[in-house]
């Protein structure tokens, strides 16, 4: 199989680290308009049968020329332009996924279903760690149960060494970090979908030394297409990023006194022989500010906790009772996934980057060999469309291992 990766940053250059070493892919492009990226993000992959595109993915007609010659395409891009290459994709019939993160272009992607069966193309949104990963280890966990009660997802990549102000280091994109914490998180309560703001909800968690507690917020897209796959079905659903505690309280502030606005704000700039009015986002400048003063490329680890609760198949023990609306009383089982990943320093992977472009190079290779159920076309929600089992099996043979209570 023959595959593109756009985009020749962190996550990009990870992705075709990862291919470039799986069993079946014959030959991996990469893409990015800027030169040095490409230079270093080839030689990152080191193999001979990658090979490098000088293109901008603003110019869609050379995109989806590129696409033909491809059998699935991975956006490691900004998620901007994700709309735009599902389109690219459906034209080449090339499938496509990518790292989303932004449940607006999302849904936008979902209109091109029809167009995409059509071409007998295979597109699926949200295809990083969280959102991604974390959607089909809960796949996983539904098919132990015979009905489920909870799904609770708590995730976060911290630094090994936090520093402050706020203990948190660059891993990926810092536009996409403030989305995260901006804009409303999509959850399921009593069964129905509602939108909660994020960085609200703070609770306290415990993990292995040297973490010991840690906290947990509300953040948008984490759970991507979950609560409506599952609306209905499951009275609580939620996701959480975890974090060192007090960054919550201290980022939250920014974001009230207004430092995250996209709107620009006017300030005169006034001297002897002239007047400008210069007009500025605050959310840039706090984007600049944030790539300059946080600490980036230090060692890094991944913590991901999956917890279900719900009436297991078969005979199971009994852990826990809730009461519903419905009944008095029935008693629940539980079964949670935990991984903790660290910065790998033989492959200089970080843990973002092991946990994040690994699953989207699976992803892109079991759409290609068609590990899709029911061998689908179109728009896909991976949580129903691809195979949990086979995707949990190749991560475990890269050594990302979840540990579980079953």
């Amino acid at each position: 199989m023959k595959i593109l990766v756009l985009g020749a940053g962190w996550m990009g250059r990870a992705a075709a680290y990862d291919l470039a070493r799986s069993r079946g892919v014959q030959h991996v492009g990469l893409a990015d308009q800027n030169a040095q990226a490409l230079r270093d993000a080839q030689h990152f992959a080191g193999r001979p049968h990658v090979s490098a595109h000088r293109l901008d993915v603003a110019r869609f007609s050379e995109v989806t020329s590129l696409m033909r010659r491809y059998d699935a395409t991975i956006g490691a891009v900004s998620y901007k332009f994700n709309y735009p290459l599902a389109q690219c994709a459906v034209r080449a019939g090339c499938h496509f996924c990518d790292l989303g993160g932004n449940d607006t272009v999302v849904n936008r992607e979902f209109t091109l279903n029809a167009a995409a069966r059509k071409r007998q193309v295979r597109i699926v949104p949200d295809c990083g760690l969280a959102p991604g990963m974390v959607s089909l280890v809960v796949a996983d966990g539904l098919s132990h149960f015979k009905k489920v009660d909870s799904v609770l997802i708590r995730v976060g990549g911290l630094p090994l060494k936090p520093e402050p102000p706020l203990n948190y280091q660059l891993v990926f994109s810092v536009g996409g970090l403030i989305n995260e914490y901006v804009e409303p998180a999509r959850v399921l309560r009593g069964g129905k979908i509602a939108f909660i703001e994020s960085m609200t909800g703070l609770e306290e968690l415990e993990f292995p030394a040297p973490f010991g507690t840690l906290e947990a917020f509300f953040t948008s897209g984490g759970a991507s297409t979950l609560p409506l796959t599952l609306k209905g079905k499951v009275r609580e659903l939620n996701y959480k990023t975890i974090r060192y505690p007090g960054h919550c309280e201290k980022f939250k502030t920014m974001i009230d006194l207004g430092l995250t606005s996209g709107e620009p704000i006017s300030f005169q700039n006034a001297s002897t022989w002239q007047q400008r009015v210069l007009k500025i986002a605050p959310r840039e400048v706090l984007e600049k500010l944030l790539v300059e003063k946080l600490p980036s490329g230090h060692p890094d680890c991944v913590l991901i906790r999956v917890t279900l609760r719900g009436i297991l198949n078969g005979k199971n023990k009994e852990l826990g009772s809730f009461r519903n609306r419905s009944r008095a009383s029935e008693k629940l089982s539980e079964l949670s996934y935990q991984l903790i990943d660290y910065y790998d320093p033989k492959t200089h992977l970080t843990a973002m980057m092991r946990t994040t472009a690994v699953p989207i190079s699976i992803v892109a290779q079991m759409l290609t060999r068609g590990d899709v159920i029911g061998n689908r076309f179109g728009v896909l929600r991976q949580e129903t469309s691809l195979q949990p089992r086979i995707f949990m099996n190749e991560l475990k043979s890269r050594g990302i291992c979840f540990e579980t209570n079953f």
